[in-house]
């Protein structure tokens, strides 16, 4: 199989996440917290059932507000891991309502999770790996790895050649400022 750049055109689910969301920058907190969630998801199945499961995630992650994810007790943990629309994972699920915990608690120590992002950068993704494990659950060296590149702190996914590297390229991504 070739890049994503090949595969992903003109496919219903997969074209629209490579034309318009991998590895551009993002810096709003509820975008930060849904790649990942996502990321986390996706970890040992493929993107495409995340893709084709992602408004169910939306749904039952009440729209990626961290402040409600934050604040989810029990009685959300078993509504979670009996929802057909996500990934019924006990362990991703904890780490979801973790993760946002974390989050807030960027807002003070950081200003927010785009800025915990920008304070560490740049780093290599062996560093941002050590630094996600430390500081998230269920981030190890893929997940991190992938998390990084669809939001644009580590180099571009897409191919030069691919159209929507220019466009990428136009926005001043994180991963530019290491590579110039």
């Amino acid at each position: 199989m070739g890049s994503y750049c090949d595969f992903a055109s003109g496919h219903e689910l997969h074209g629209p996440y490579h034309d318009n969301e991998y590895g551009f920058p993002i810096n709003d907190e509820t975008g930060l917290f849904e790649r990942l969630l996502l990321e986390i998801n996706q970890a040992g199945l493929n993107w495409e059932l995340i893709l084709k499961k992602r408004e169910g995630f939306r749904a039952a992650y009440s729209g990626f507000e961290v402040d409600k994810v934050a604040a989810y007790g029990e009685k959300d943990r078993e509504r979670l891991l009996a929802d057909p629309r996500i990934v019924r994972n006990r362990l991703k699920v904890n780490a979801a309502i973790h993760n946002a915990a974390v989050i807030q608690a960027m807002r003070d120590s950081h200003g927010g999770f785009a800025a915990w992002l920008q304070a560490h950068h740049p780093q290599e993704k062996d560093q941002w790996v050590k630094l996600f494990r430390k500081t998230f659950k269920f981030t190890g060296g893929e997940i991190t790895g992938e998390f990084l590149m669809s939001i644009g702190y580590l180099p571009c996914p897409h191919r030069p050649d691919c159209p929507v590297y220019a466009e990428i390229v136009k926005l001043g991504p994180p991963w530019m400022e290491i590579t110039r």
